[in-house]
């Protein structure tokens, strides 16, 4: 539903941005389809939001009027509580979400903290770099915590906006990289990019794995993926949303040191370096742009995979 709703001026510590661009996210449709429960009534979706800064509150000296920035999910911690204190930001037990306890980026002009905010290149396509505000940055947290090892073998299971991104980085380093995904388009994406297999979803890579990421919200897949794990190799579950898990058999999914882990937002670091990443290796993201009025049309098309790479509204 389109509303008109001023963004006001920027309190302290806050940033007015014009946006450019603002990327779709499966955890917008998550909340829009009801399986995240709303933090707040009637707040704009989307935190992978690239703008301008049009002016900024009293207190903040790191960002000017003109300066392109990022607008990713994670909006706010506490900074005190033990999580932050030990440089784990992203399990905050008082953390705050663009799109979710504020509003985010699917409209024309937003309010964002300047302390969560990543400066951008000024030069660069806005659409190009909407994505890599949480569909990059998640799927780079993934990959480290999927540990996967120099010049191994990763599976990346569905293949959309995250894994698309996470696989060029994974390439980049010296990986092999096998996809399986139910989507006859994300495999041709996937092969295009470099990957050296693409199968359908529960299918097995053609090689034992060292890592793999799970990015499709289907919980089916996780023994389908410990399954084809190597010894010693681990699975890191990469959405905010998961349907049920089936049973997992010890000697099969788990036995010989499998380890199954989970990836909870991010942290600021995280989005530094992947962005330092993605700048390194030239990261291509491959963008479907739709005009901010068909927003509800992008999240149907994610809905129901009619989108390859990401989604990208355009105001």
């Amino acid at each position: 539903m389109r509303v008109d709703r001023p963004a006001g001026a920027p309190g302290p510590g806050e940033l007015l941005v014009e946006v450019e661009a603002c990327g779709v996210c499966r955890t917008d449709l998550h909340l829009a389809e009801g399986d995240l429960p709303p933090h707040r009534p009637g707040t704009v979706p989307g935190h992978e939001i690239v703008g301008r800064v049009l002016a900024a509150g009293e207190g903040v000296t790191r960002h000017a009027p003109g300066d392109r920035v990022g607008g990713a999910w994670l909006r706010g911690t506490c900074g005190t509580c033990r999580y932050c204190l030990l440089g784990r930001e992203n399990l905050c037990p008082h953390s705050v979400y663009t799109g979710w306890d504020a509003d985010g980026g699917f409209t024309e002009r937003t309010l964002l903290p300047a302390d969560y905010v990543y400066p951008l290149p000024s030069d660069a396509d806005p659409a190009q770099l909407a994505p890599l505000l949480c569909a990059g940055i998640i799927g780079y947290r993934a990959l480290r915590r999927s540990d996967l090892p120099a010049g191994g073998r990763l599976g990346l299971y569905g293949f959309g906006g995250s894994a698309h991104l996470a696989a060029q980085v994974a390439l980049a380093e010296g990986a092999t990289v096998h996809v399986l995904t139910r989507s006859p388009a994300a495999r041709e994406l996937a092969l295009s990019l470099g990957a050296a297999s693409a199968g359908d979803a529960y299918d097995a890579p053609p090689e034992p794995l060292d890592a793999a990421v799970l990015f499709a919200p289907v919980g089916d897949l996780v023994p389908v993926a410990l399954a084809a794990l190597d010894r010693g190799g681990t699975l890191a579950v990469a959405g905010i949303h998961l349907t049920d898990i089936p049973p997992l058999n010890y000697q099969r999914h788990l036995f010989q040191e499998r380890t199954l882990c989970s990836v909870t937002s991010n942290t600021r670091q995280d989005g530094a370096d992947f962005l330092a990443t993605a700048a390194r290796i030239t990261l291509h993201a491959t963008v479907t742009p739709y005009p901010l009025d068909a927003a509800p049309q992008a999240l149907a098309d994610l809905s129901a995979d009619r989108i390859n790479g990401a989604a990208v509204l355009l105001p």
